[in-house]
């Protein structure tokens, strides 16, 4: 038996993670930190606090409660430590405006199944399980010990995944997953580590391992205006898609800004503030090319 599960959320009857209707479970931790992220409370694998500024009314209640230091108000500003978050709650549960949220909990692989299980009449033949995060990568035992159980359970399974981890931890998910969502988010290595933190040589070595392995994967691909959304990118998934065997589909991602407001109630830097949703016409227009020349469906999400 592994330990719990670091988790930020279960989300139920999601339709874009996977096929059919699925039940996402989100882990927390991330090796990268990509700067348009639209989940970066799941980068650090420890529970933070959220704070919705508009609500608070800076009574001070939460720095009362707080025996680890994370709030302040100084000058009528109420300001956070993360850093210092223990998990306690004891903020969260007394604001009287509901400013706080606690984002990140433990749980057993068995009580989360028992969270996916309440749906399993709806998901039928395609739908079932997706792991996310986060990456599940990062927590590979605990992904593992679900995965085992959610087959055990007769249900299907998914990952999504960077691809950034050991090959070893990654070969032992493959009995237990029936597709890998697998992300490439710029095909050149050296602009990969600028805007990820970490360059692309171990994502594409474990794609590939993975596709001579016989494990079935979607190319998940985000297109970040200004970043990514050029002819280079488009060359480069169309290259390495149509090297693998195994690709069931490439799935082109449109950037949206949700992930800002989030960075603003954990009260971290935002390091990508373009708050403009891509346009799909203009991602169809870049895309045409290798639409064309794909070997496999090519879907805008």
């Amino acid at each position: 038996m592994t330990d719990k599960g670091k988790i930020f959320n279960v989300q139920r009857f999601s339709i874009h993670d996977g096929p059919g209707i699925r039940t996402t479970v989100f882990l927390k931790g991330c090796p990268l930190h990509c700067v348009w992220c639209h989940n970066p409370e799941s980068h650090i694998n420890k529970p933070e606090i959220m704070l919705e500024k508009d609500k608070c009314v800076n009574c001070g209640a939460c720095v009362m409660a707080c025996t680890a230091g994370v709030h302040k108000i100084e000058m009528g500003v109420h300001i956070l430590d993360n850093k210092k978050c223990i998990g306690c709650k004891s903020c969260a549960e007394i604001c009287p405006a509901a400013a706080l949220e606690l984002c990140g909990y433990e749980e057993s692989a068995e009580a989360v199944l028992e969270t996916v299980l309440r749906d399993k009449a709806f998901y039928r033949k395609e739908g079932g399980l997706t792991v996310s995060g986060g990456e599940p990568l990062s927590q590979s035992e605990f992904t593992l010990e679900l995965l085992k159980m959610a087959k055990e359970a007769g249900i299907t399974t998914c990952i999504e995944t960077s691809g950034y981890g050991k090959w070893e931890n990654l070969e032992k998910l493959i009995p237990y997953t029936d597709l890998f969502l697998y992300d490439f988010k710029i095909a050149d290595s050296s602009l990969h580590k600028k805007y990820t933190g970490v360059d692309n040589t171990l994502i594409i070595e474990n794609l590939k391992n993975l596709d001579k392995m016989g494990a079935k994967t979607v190319l998940r691909c985000p297109i970040i205006p200004d970043i990514n959304d050029n002819k280079e990118h488009f060359d480069g998934i169309l290259k390495l898609s149509n090297e693998l065997e195994n690709i069931t589909e490439i799935n082109l991602e449109p950037y949206h800004p949700l992930g800002i407001s989030k960075l603003e109630r954990l009260n971290k830097d935002c390091l990508y503030d373009n708050k403009e949703f891509m346009d799909k016409e203009k991602l169809k227009s870049l895309a045409e090319s290798l639409v064309e020349k794909a070997k496999v469906k090519v879907k805008i999400m």
